[in-house]
């Protein structure tokens, strides 16, 4: 669930596609070892990465490689199924369990089709998923056919370890808010690019920023692009084999009061074949407040959020149906 952003650079910027720089990679498995000088070393890595890019890709994650081409699997299989199929999940109604588009009513997509769905408790919402194809709905039992559902569970375990990273990083501790992370929500946008040509525009998804505090992203080939804070411009996200692509939304900036900035991005299509993404997005419960954490409010840093919540920003795109260029976190700024 992505919001446009009002201000932000346009597709006028130029783009480092040609020769993309470096980008921080980090080896999640690190955080995991008895040494507390490798930990520390880690959680300042990734608390660096968040405030000075707001973006990173992390190895060694615990996902295996066969649950994470599973995944790709499931949602390319979905995307293949007879129209009729997929238009059985199709609604204007932004607050569906599971809705399917293809065109641009979200007033960012331009050339995708996409099915985004909540997997978070799995148990609420696993009837609602897709029937077909075979492969991407498992009873829970079956998870270990390694397809959607077991990609959707590890990913979360994954998002909690860094969410516990980042606000040990800003100075908060790991602990800060836990059981409202357990119980936070998490999202599966699962998103279909067409192969590029001529006569089509190359963008896929135009420049927006996530809702959420954490983004994870799994992608079939290369067609992610975020904007270099320090150069202005496009960067391509490198396509590492067995990395997932993280990056901050618009509550993480919230949380941190401005500490960490959230991330445009966007998609471009690939001119060499059609891509799938899985984004997984995860926040607080429907109706739990993101605000500033009081540590990180003083004197010299006052809070600059209202606080807000996952229903909060439906309601705002429900408002802002005929109006997509007014921006969620700019409305957030006090």
């Amino acid at each position: 669930m992505s919001d446009t952003s009002k201000g932000i650079p346009q597709e006028q910027l130029p783009s480092q596609e040609l020769h993309p720089p470096p980008m921080p990679v980090i080896n999640l498995g690190h955080l995991s070892l008895d040494d507390p000088t490798v930990r520390s070393r880690v959680v300042n890595d990734i608390a660096k990465a968040c405030c000075d890019l707001g973006y990173f890709q992390v190895i060694s994650h615990g996902i295996s490689q066969s649950v994470m081409d599973g995944a790709i699997e499931a949602a390319s299989e979905f995307f293949k199924l007879p129209n009729e199929i997929k238009k059985e999940y199709a609604s204007d109604d932004i607050r569906q369990p599971v809705r399917y588009d293809t065109s641009s009513k979200d007033g960012i997509s331009m050339s995708r089709a996409f099915l985004k769905h909540y997997a978070h408790p799995l148990c609420d919402w696993l009837q609602y998923w897709p029937q077909q194809p075979p492969i991407y709905r498992q009873a829970v039992s079956s998870l270990k056919k390694e397809y959607m559902a077991k990609y959707a569970v590890e990913v979360r375990v994954v998002a909690l370890k860094l969410m516990e990273a980042i606000l040990e990083g800003l100075g908060i501790g790991k602990e800060y808010m836990h059981e409202k992370f357990e119980e936070g929500l998490q999202l599966l946008s699962v998103n279909c690019y067409p192969k590029v040509s001529q006569s089509d525009t190359s963008i896929g998804l135009a420049a927006h920023s996530d809702y959420g505090l954490l983004t994870i992203l799994l992608t079939s080939c290369q067609g992610l692009e975020v904007v270099d804070r320090s150069s202005n411009s496009w960067k391509v996200v490198q396509q590492l084999p067995h990395a997932l692509h993280v990056h901050v939304g618009d509550h993480m900036e919230v949380l941190s009061n401005g500490r960490i900035k959230t991330v445009v991005h966007r998609a471009v299509l690939n001119p060499q074949e059609a891509r799938i993404s899985l984004a997984s997005i995860h926040g607080f419960a429907l109706h739990e407040k993101v605000s500033s954490a009081k540590e990180l409010v003083d004197e010299e840093n006052p809070q600059k959020y209202k606080e807000s919540s996952f229903n909060d920003f439906l309601e705002h795109l429900t408002a802002n149906m005929d109006n997509r260029q007014r921006n969620f976190l700019e409305s957030l700024r006090m």
